[in-house]
């Protein structure tokens, strides 16, 4: 694609991320379980990953296929963080949803990538359903229902990206917690969201698996 083209079509794409950043924000706040998030951080969130991914396809980085699931599954990642840091949750009305929508967005990828998809959203669901059982204070009812909606993102990209996802989110997990211990923001025993880690760790891989070779 032509350079100013590129830089347009980025621009444009930028400005709805920020469009859409603040009706999530507002909505957020007016679900029963929701929270209110301040300005800006949802318009900067959804504004810089759609403005990213946009650009990316352009310089022709990114499958055409792959830009829907990149797109819905940055504003989920970010929608999904924003609560969780600040009220400790994941509203229903953000996760129940989730998993269909990501097999939606799985779509232009293809019958298998869609197979593969529910295959992973129900792995991962069981695999967190199973430490909630065992350790509840592990991970949270939102964070298990958020599951299916990640192993659905991650086994759609590919099947090595669902245990690279999983280990990745570990990772993120236990960096953030040491930073917030860090910091004096939680103590050694302080329950700490799970879902950015996770989320991000989903856009991560997927968005990797989704660079043309």
């Amino acid at each position: 694609m032509p350079l100013p083209l590129a830089a347009t079509a980025t621009v444009l794409v930028t400005i709805v991320g920020l469009v859409v950043g603040a009706l999530t924000r507002r909505w957020l706040g007016r679900l029963r379980r929701g929270a209110r998030i301040p300005a800006p951080w949802c318009e900067i969130g959804v504004g810089l990953l759609w403005g990213v991914v946009i650009a990316a396809w352009a310089a022709g980085m990114v499958a055409g296929a792959a830009m829907a699931l990149l797109l819905g599954l940055g504003w989920l990642a970010v929608a999904g963080s924003a609560v969780d840091v600040a009220v400790r949750r994941l509203p229903d009305a953000l996760t129940l949803p989730a998993v269909l929508l990501v097999l939606a967005l799985l779509v232009p990828l293809g019958g298998t990538a869609v197979l593969r998809g529910a295959i992973g959203a129900v792995v991962l669901w069981a695999v967190h359903a199973a430490v909630r059982l065992a350790a509840p204070s592990a991970v949270g009812g939102g964070d298990v229902k958020l599951a299916a909606a990640v192993g659905a993102a991650l086994a759609g990209t590919s099947w090595p990206a669902l245990p690279v996802g999983v280990a990745l989110a570990a990772v993120l997990a236990a960096g953030l917690a040491g930073a917030a211990v860090a910091l004096g923001r939680a103590g050694r025993g302080t329950a700490l969201p799970h879902g950015p880690a996770l989320l991000g760790a989903a856009w991560t891989v997927t968005a990797a698996g989704a660079v043309v070779s």
